[in-house]
């Protein structure tokens, strides 16, 4: 175990955790203390300076002990996709080594290189870096004997001056590269080459496998790009030989690729290259580029059949992505079942009985308690599963499906992992809940990211409560809270008692503040251990008199004081009612102190926040003097975090910044956003000039148009504010506006210059249209759209 540190929590906190679950060796910082030998008796210890760097070191070491080709991608845009089809085409001629997913930072490289073993033939690695300094630590891990530079955009920008010393970062990583592949017609980056490898360029050292739109005597020449409906080809002169030889006869080439957009097209020719260097026939790339697919960068957690949760990450099936899935699964897990259906893993380069030992192992390890495997390596090797209560195998994906309804399914989560060969997603579609085709996708990736955002802002031992409450702001319950408990977050933050009830039973184990809480909800409330806010004296005397009928002491709660918020709370006027009760053998224990800021984020009325902390903060002093023993104090939400760090006092409050919005604005640039809002297009009609379109005849036809009719409606949270043309939804990329009123369950839009047809996906909110924007077209806030998603609309959990 390597204890890294971040801004919030030492890794050295967890050592004693994974020694008791069967870690022996540990690699600490200068700050690791054992504190008695007994109590890691058997433990071995590394203690260095900085933990990642000793990471990167000795991934940069074990790197060093293999002479293979090893292709280094970085860039802006496109580096995982590039990665993926170039792992496509190598994999019939070489056993390949690449990244997991999107393993590129500074510890995602070091973990994609150690990876590395005596049965790899080449390697393929990305390197992802937000700022200067960064890639000369991760150039030595991943040493690239060939690199590719793909397209360079906005992307990552933030950490850089402009885009020529974001350019000269990245290119630091095909340092000591005997090739390079890249686009010659962005003139940035040609002129950034030329001048970094002027030496090395001289020396015939590099060679610049360069392609072109737009010169000639290039590595590849560009000559034709037609697009069909969905493929394109493309025609091009290769020049072999080229620089060293540029008297040498070119050959003309071509390749089809089942994509038609432009991204696809660059990423496609970048892996052509590299290709073609490592001496690939066209004809064996192009019967690969045939087989190329989109490639699938996250796990989807999807409602299922009979109570179920699936995991649909059947695009791939190798080792590491099975033990990134199963730690997502780990992460969510919702039953006390866990399911696993995988087919084979096809050309791993590993010797079978080795690799299906490895999977029995990591099945084995992460308690697996169903497994069933599809192919007929799986059926061979099935005696290594024997460890599993519970296991089938199937020759193939059609024999399971004749054996479904036999295999009952109920109240499981299940991890789906196929190769393409098998075709999962005939099962898929066996096991998903068939739901309303408007559907609210929520990225837990990016709420982890404006989790980490904000903590990063945070003073050293500042602890965070993370608001989950109104079904976590219409993003969902439990799916929310198992992240952030995943994420140690310290506090979980509900409105009502039952819904703290279900993160209970739900395996929710983190202390839970229950911020309306009502006397029938008393037993409750203690049957689960959730603690009640108390915000006035009557709440305050209805639960200390439950206690004593229970017999219950030294029972968590937390006071609420009203600083200026006047919604809850005690007020300055009421602290000596207030200090009585606490004064009393009362049989609460005081976690915290809080009180709510009305107008945080509007520097406008900074003084009137400083106000209300001069009230809290007085008023807490003599509640701590009255009890006599310390409790944690908190005051500041989500604007309050960066607009007042001095009020970050002992916890901070996050709520709608995690979710990705930041009602004032400033934030909003480092958040990604969370929530997206998708339905689909019923039906499209010609409605002629004069015609009216809804119910009240409330869209008039000026012109003809082109109506398309949407599967959302206000039952669904899309509100009628938005009727007659004040809202609008993105289809196929173009804003449409509402057309008419918006009715139960469908609205109607004008298309008439839009490409579309029926079934096509509409987005209602998402990156490209925000919250942000449809708030103001209903006049209202940000936490009204969020919360107002009807529960009818199913929730669709992924992870990038």
């Amino acid at each position: 175990f390597f204890a890294l540190s971040g801004n919030q929590r030492s890794g050295n906190h967890f050592v004693k955790e994974l020694y008791a679950k069967g870690v022996r060796c540990f690699v600490v910082d200068k700050h690791f203390q054992i504190e008695t030998t007994e109590n890691y008796s058997e433990a071995n210890f590394l203690q260095v300076p900085n933990v990642r760097a000793a990471l990167q070191r000795l991934a940069a070491y074990h790197r060093s002990q293999f002479n293979m080709p090893v292709v280094g991608i970085t860039g802006s845009n496109g580096k995982t996709i590039v990665k993926e089809w170039l792992y496509q085409l190598l994999q019939n001629k070489y056993r390949v080594a690449r990244s997991p997913k999107s393993y590129n930072s500074q510890i995602g490289v070091p973990l994609s290189v150690w990876q590395l073993d005596n049965n790899h033939e080449a390697a393929i690695f990305e390197a992802g870096i937000s700022r200067m300094g960064e890639m000369e630590k991760l150039q030595p891990i991943i040493r690239p004997t060939i690199g590719i530079l793909t397209n360079i955009g906005a992307a990552h920008s933030e950490g850089f001056t402009n885009t020529e010393e974001k350019i000269t970062e990245k290119l630091q990583l095909f340092n000591d590269c005997e090739a390079l592949v890249y686009c010659k017609d962005n003139l940035q980056v040609e002129n950034e080459i030329q001048a970094k490898f002027k030496t090395e360029l001289s020396s015939n050292n590099l060679s610049l496998l360069c392609w072109s739109r737009n010169h000639a005597n290039v590595f590849l020449e560009i000559v034709c790009v037609t697009k069909q409906t969905s493929s394109t080809f493309i025609e091009a002169i290769h020049h072999p030989n080229w620089p060293q030889n540029e008297s040498n006869l070119s050959e003309s080439i071509a390749i089809e690729i089942p994509f038609s957009d432009e991204a696809s097209i660059e990423n496609a020719i970048h892996c052509w290259c590299v290709a073609l260097y490592m001496k690939m026939s066209n004809e064996s790339i192009q019967h690969c580029m045939q087989q190329l697919r989109p490639v699938e960068m996250r796990l989807e957690l999807k409602s299922a059949i009979n109570n179920c949760s699936l995991i649909n990450d059947s695009y791939s099936a190798d080792v590491n992505s099975l033990q990134i899935a199963l730690d997502f699964m780990s992460q969510q897990k919702q039953h006390d079942t866990n399911t696993v259906i995988m087919s084979d893993i096809l050309e791993s380069g590993q010797e079978s009985t080795h690799l299906y030992q490895q999977v029995a192992a990591i099945l084995t390890e992460k308690k697996i308690d169903k497994f069933i495997g599809i192919g007929p390596e799986l059926m061979r090797f099935n005696n290594l599963f024997s460890n599993i209560s519970m296991v089938h195998f199937f020759p193939d994906t059609a024999s399971f499906k004749q054996q479904f309804h036999s295999l009952s399914f109920h109240k499981e989560t299940i991890l789906l992992k196929g190769a393409r060969l098998f075709e999962f997603e005939q099962i898929s579609s066996l096991l998903e809940q068939k739901i309303h085709q408007t559907v609210l996708e929520i990225n837990l990736t990016s709420i982890q990211h404006n989790l980490k955002t904000y903590q990063k802002m945070l003073q050293p031992g500042v602890k965070t409560m993370a608001m989950v409450k109104a079904f976590s702001y219409g993003s969902g319950s439990y799916e929310i809270a198992n992240l952030l408990q995943f994420n140690q977050v310290d506090y979980l933050a509900v409105a009502y008692a039952d819904e703290g009830v279900e993160l209970r039973k739900a395996g929710i184990t983190l202390p839970i503040m229950v911020m309306s809480p009502e006397n029938a909800a008393f037993e409750n409330m203690i049957q689960h251990n959730l603690e009640p806010e108390l915000y006035s004296s009557q709440i305050f005397n209805s639960f200390q008199q439950y206690l004593y009928q229970c017999g219950i002491q030294h029972y968590p709660v937390h006071i609420k004081i009203d600083s200026g918020m006047h919604r809850l709370g005690f007020t300055k006027e009421e602290l000596p009612d207030l200090l009585h009760l606490l004064k009393e053998n009362n049989p609460c224990k005081i976690q915290t102190v809080f009180s709510h800021l009305a107008a945080s984020g509007d520097r406008s009325l900074d003084a009137f926040t400083q106000q209300q902390a001069t009230v809290f903060l007085e008023c807490c002093e003599a509640i701590e003097k009255t009890l006599g023993y310390a409790f944690l104090k908190h005051i500041a939400n989500s604007s309050a975090i960066h607009h007042h760090p001095h009020l970050q006092l002992d916890m901070i409050r996050l709520g709608i910044g995690m979710y990705g919005l930041d009602a004032y604005g400033p934030m909003q640039q480092q958040l990604k956003n969370v929530t997206t809002l998708k339905t689909t297009i019923a039906q499209i009609k010609k409605v002629n000039k004069g015609d009216t379109v809804g119910y009240d005849r409330a869209g008039l036809a000026k012109e003809n148009m082109l109506i398309a009719t949407v599967r959302i409606g206000y039952a669904d949270g899309y509100a009628r504010a938005f009727s007659n043309g004040k809202g609008s939804m993105l289809v196929n990329g173009q804003l449409a506006k509402v057309v008419g009123k918006v009715c139960m369950d469908m609205t109607m839009l004008d298309i008439t210059n839009t490409e579309a047809k029926e079934g096509d996906e509409v987005i209602v909110f998402g990156e490209q249209l925000s919250v942000n924007e449809l708030a103001k077209w209903a006049d209202t806030i940000p936490y009204e759209i969020l919360t107002g998603v009807s529960q009818r609309v199913k929730r669709l959990y992924f992870e990038e």
